[in-house]
């Protein structure tokens, strides 16, 4: 089985940047991505964060499929329930056209950030229930693929896109609630085991396969997984860069918010926490992928075998950008970046 990787960029304000110059480094590094040979490229969408800048996946992959040529590109994902779905499908649908055969809309139920930015986003109304999410994902594919009913108010609302220029529809999860309705929506499936690696099973994909084939649907449903990896020239120095990620998990949520630290004031901290608190970092750093080229190829493959998956995306947070692009050129290896 040939293995695909994709890059999965949450836009991290890294050393010496700022919430408006980190996505500047987001361009560079798709571009060299793509000659390394790259699947995809998808953008998250994160709001009020100090440690993540894209705010806007659907403008800032416009800027990288323009100056990409044969990359796949997109969302990873765009947070529906802050938007009209017929607003995205505008959005996508227009994006389609420009990139013909190159995007994908990847659509996320999570909002993205915290309570105030989410009313902020839905001013002059209302926050949306979260229940909501379902009927807002059918629409937006009902409006992309001309799926309403004669006689709807919505019918009237068509893009007439061609076959080509139809982004791909992927809906993202980091559990298995999403698996059933991205399957009976016809829609690919991004599992985050990034951000739940005990919750992410194989179990998820067959939910998803089953929901699939229940709605008729005959091609081999799309899914890829995503992975948190540090590459790095050695074991060592990879555990070390990845104390950035580990620790910013660890503490996301918490009060006073942090930027990125780097992996030295990581293991300084590390050096004073209790038991109980290295266990956590512990466990946490060996939920992620970290590891010299050779360890790191070597567990995704692992995750490849045992979900059944021919495509991984790859999540690197670290302090230095330097760090970053050296983790994605080690994963790539001298030949393109599919590998059995």
């Amino acid at each position: 089985m040939t293995l695909l990787l994709t890059v999965i960029d949450q836009s991290p304000v890294h050393q010496h940047q700022t919430l408006v110059t980190a996505p500047g480094l987001s361009l560079e590094l798709a571009i060299e991505c793509e000659q390394l040979g790259y699947h995809r490229y998808w953008l998250a969408e994160h709001h009020n964060s100090i440690q993540f800048s894209g705010t806007a996946p659907e403008i800032l992959l416009t800027r990288i499929a323009s100056a990409t040529r044969s990359m796949r590109v997109g969302s990873g994902g765009v947070m529906l329930s802050h938007y009209s779905p017929y607003k995205v499908a505008e959005t996508f649908a227009l994006l389609g056209g420009l990139f013909p055969g190159r995007v994908d809309l990847g659509i996320g139920r999570a909002p993205g950030g915290g309570t105030m930015s989410s009313h902020a986003l839905a001013m002059p109304g209302r926050v949306p229930d979260v229940d909501q999410f379902p009927a807002q994902a059918a629409m937006l594919c009902a409006f992309l693929r001309g799926g309403f009913p004669i006689g709807h108010g919505y019918d009237v609302l068509t893009f007439d896109l061609p076959v080509k220029s139809m982004p791909s529809l992927w809906m993202l999860g980091s559990g298995g609630g999403s698996s059933q309705l991205a399957g009976q929506l016809g829609m690919g499936l991004a599992l985050a085991q990034f951000i739940t690696p005990n919750a992410c099973t194989p179990r998820i994909f067959d939910d998803h396969r089953w929901a699939w084939q229940r709605a008729g649907l005959a091609s081999p449903p799309p899914r890829l997984l995503a992975v948190a990896a540090i590459c790095a020239n050695t074991d060592e120095e990879a555990r070390y860069i990845a104390g950035t990620a580990v620790y910013r998990k660890l503490s996301a949520g918490k009060a006073p918010r942090e930027v990125l630290l780097s992996p030295a004031e990581v293991q300084r901290r590390y050096r004073q926490m209790s038991p109980v608190e290295r266990a956590k970092y512990d466990e946490t750093l060996a939920g992620m992928v970290v590891g010299s080229a050779q360890t790191c190829r070597r567990r995704i493959s692992e995750f490849a075998r045992d979900f059944q998956c021919d495509e991984i995306g790859i999540v690197t947070v670290t302090h230095r950008f330097e760090d970053r692009l050296r983790s994605y050129q080690l994963l790539a290896g001298d030949q393109p970046c599919a590998f059995d």
